[in-house]
């Protein structure tokens, strides 16, 4: 019987925003939709994640006409995007109301599969954005943020993944945000996550480390169904292996992959040019590009590497990095091993370096981790020490319920707030998740004046 594996296109999100911060507009894009939508890809994932964020920021696009642009090109292939769950795009939780709202909005622009995750592998932060996709008729994949640690076993996943399939994920992805999946722990978790879960089971990593190709023939041997993977033009590094070198290594291995190698290959010879002329721009900084296999020692993700060093830098502190690198694992283990993924990989980075430039540990504490001590985030995978919760937030409680019980409903809020220039619902859902960048875009757009300095004519008569 022949094996079948499925690839997921990331070059349109996660590609290039693990390469290029998310700055490719989609003008760049829509030359080749239709050759992408031919080239047999289960999905592409093209939303979500800081795409949201850059458009309206950096590009002056509107996410939600890249979104109904591109499903209007792409009439066969699957569009996928990404969701931390209760914080959805941002870094914070919100209120049910705008999860519902968000969630619903998305499907109806044009997005079938949404990749829900959360920080803390905290399944109540996940609960009403399954619920929510479900019911507009989307697919729901929820993922298990996969770190690395004493209490993050193989058993461990393999229960969460039966919780999520309990709550109802159509799928699961084991989503390795770092690039520390092994080839033969990645065996043997989906080998195990198989044989419990009913469902297709889809694997995420990044090349940082220098094994992700190895771990993606084990756990396809293991019965993966699905694998991540970018256009060689924005892959490797911080990103994913590229989609050409993983379907030839596994279709000469016995793999049906039902891609089609001659539309993938105008798909790279599109994306070589833009990903040289970001190059040429230094948009495209050569280091992304590197292998950095301190990640396995430090289980730090690439990116936090990098922007540890250039935080580093402008403080001329470059001398620290090696102090900061080991004072990250130890903060994690304060803090319940938390995996290093948006927005706890930065939280856990800038507590480590103010522990190392204030020569005191936690003497200097981010109102951030403040709030996860106080469990505003969800609960930690382990329990924090009483001795660490008193040095952060002394005798303060600590909630047990799920965090955005505590928040009332926002929409009506958000929508009251952006009223003069917010037209549609959409509208007010960029406002919500982004103020001040989708107030100004929002304000560009409906009054030409909106960010012209007032010119002021300073007039001094002289009076002899």
């Amino acid at each position: 019987m022949t094996k079948k594996i499925r690839f997921m296109e990331t070059v349109l999100r996660d590609g290039q925003q693990s390469q290029i911060a998310t700055r490719m507009p989609l003008a760049d894009m829509l030359p080749i939709l239709k050759t992408m939508d031919k080239a047999g890809y289960h999905s592409l994932e093209m939303w979500g994640g800081a795409t949201f964020d850059s458009c309206i920021r950096f590009l002056n696009e509107d996410p939600w006409e890249r979104l109904r642009t591109i499903r209007q090109e792409v009439k066969n292939t699957k569009l996928q995007m990404l969701l931390r769950g209760q914080n959805l795009l941002g870094y914070k939780n919100y209120a049910d109301d705008v999860v519902r709202d968000f969630v619903e909005k998305s499907i109806q622009n044009g997005i079938d599969i949404i990749r829900v995750f959360d920080a803390l592998n905290d399944v109540r932060n996940l609960q009403t954005a399954i619920q929510a996709t479900k019911e507009a008729g989307g697919h729901c994949q929820t993922a298990v943020s996969y770190t690395t640690s004493d209490f993050h076993t193989v058993d461990y996943y393999v229960a969460l993944a039966q919780e999520m399939a309990a709550i109802g994920a159509d799928s699961i992805c084991i989503k390795d945000m770092a690039g520390v999946l092994t080839p033969k722990t990645g065996f043997e978790l989906v080998s195990r996550i198989k044989k419990k879960v009913d469902l297709p089971l889809e694997v995420h990593t990044h090349a940082t480390s220098g094994i992700a190709e190895m771990t993606y023939l084990k756990v396809a041997e293991a019965g993966a169904d699905i694998i991540d993977t970018s256009i060689s033009s924005f892959a490797g590094g911080t990103s994913q292996p590229a989609t050409e070198s993983m379907v030839m290594a596994l279709e000469e291995l016995g793999f049906e992959t039902g891609i089609k190698m001659t539309e993938v290959s105008k798909i790279a010879e599109h994306f070589n040019p833009i990903r040289d002329r970001f190059r040429e721009e230094g948009l495209l900084n050569p280091k992304v590009k590197d292998v950095e296999p301190k990640t396995l020692t430090y289980q730090v993700p690439g990116g936090m590497l990098s922007n540890l060093l250039s935080q580093l830098k402008e403080q001329n502190l470059e001398d620290k990095y090696e102090e900061v690198l080991k004072e990250i694992p130890k903060v994690r283990a304060d803090l319940g091993y938390p995996p290093l993924v948006t927005p706890l990989s930065q939280m856990v980075g800038t507590q480590a370096l103010m522990n190392i430039i204030s020569q005191e540990r936690y003497k200097l504490v981010p109102s951030e981790i403040k709030d996860y001590v106080r469990g505003l985030y969800g609960r930690p995978p382990v329990a924090i020490a009483e001795e660490i919760k008193q040095k952060i937030i002394g005798d303060e409680p600590v909630i047990t319920e799920r965090p955005a019980d505590l928040i009332a409903p926002q929409l009506a809020a958000f929508a009251a707030e952006i009223d003069g220039y917010a037209k549609t619902a959409e509208d007010v859902l960029s406002y919500a998740l982004f103020p001040q960048q989708a107030k100004d875009f929002l304000g560009r757009r409906e009054d030409p004046f909106y960010d012209v300095p007032i010119q002021t004519v300073d007039v001094t008569i002289d009076v002899v």
